[in-house]
């Protein structure tokens, strides 16, 4: 059985103060999107497709100096994570078995989560598996609500959360496998009907819930996995734990 990944790289990032696409930024001297890329091929997954949207040049520059191989699909209009794999439905036509669908601007998810992640995927015979944290603080994020199997239960964001929801300290990291032909079942079900006008990606997990399948989550090793960045001092941060911790993107 075959195994892919969808990276989703599209983000402008505006408070960046910069012109590249919000994956193109350094950490350690080199973009967020390459270690995302590295730890997918330290896990094993070489079939990968890139989905790019925000100035698509320096993605696809950036993805010719590579030594192997990487696809990339254009979202010429960004209308959120669920419309970006849209984009790439041939691709994943394409290739069947799983796919973990990954943000291109989370550096320090690791390529053991990635592994564990799958193999508790398909030892379950989930139709998904959110990737998850745990954190101190998980103001902000959107929360991982289990049944009494340890089975995902929902996915509840920080601004609907009730009181009892919100002592939860299990959060998406934004990281999914998915059962590929379960996935293509419901992304074209999955609707724009928020204020956003915009297609979410955990509205699939939502959909494949509501008809029955069992989905689970797998907590990540280090709660580093769900770190990004937004503005440069986050991006500043992202460098200094690097840097303290010793992570390296090959």
């Amino acid at each position: 059985m075959s195994n892919c990944a969808i990276i989703l790289a599209g983000g402008e990032g505006k408070r960046m103060k910069s012109d590249k696409p919000k994956p193109m930024s350094l950490v350690l001297g080199e973009p967020m999107l390459l270690w995302v890329i590295s730890a997918l091929k330290r896990a094993g997954v070489d079939d990968i497709c890139v989905v790019k949207g925000y100035h698509k040049e320096y993605i696809e520059e950036f993805l010719e100096t590579l030594d192997f191989p990487v696809e990339s699909v254009y979202q010429k209009e960004r209308l959120g994570t669920g419309h970006a794999v849209m984009m790439a439905k041939d691709f994943l036509s394409k290739h069947g078995g799983n796919v973990v669908i990954l943000n291109g601007d989370a550096p320090f998810l690791m390529s053991e989560t990635i592994e564990n992640s799958l193999k508790q995927h398909l030892s379950t015979g989930s139709a998904a598996t959110v990737i998850s944290a745990e954190l101190d603080d998980a103001t902000g994020y959107g929360r991982i609500v289990r049944d009494e199997n340890g089975n995902l239960k929902a996915i509840v964001e920080h601004k609907d959360a009730d009181p009892e929801t919100l002592k939860i300290n299990e959060v998406n990291s934004g990281g999914y496998w998915f059962d590929t032909e379960q996935l293509l079942s419901v992304l074209g079900k999955i609707r724009s009907d928020n204020k956003a006008g915009e297609y979410y990606l955990p509205d699939a997990v939502k959909l494949l819930l509501q008809s029955g399948k069992t989905v689970g989550a797998y907590t990540a090793e280090c709660s580093d996995a769900v770190l990004g960045a937004n503005d440069p001092e986050q991006l500043e941060e992202l460098n200094r734990i690097a840097g303290e911790k010793g992570y390296s993107c090959k």
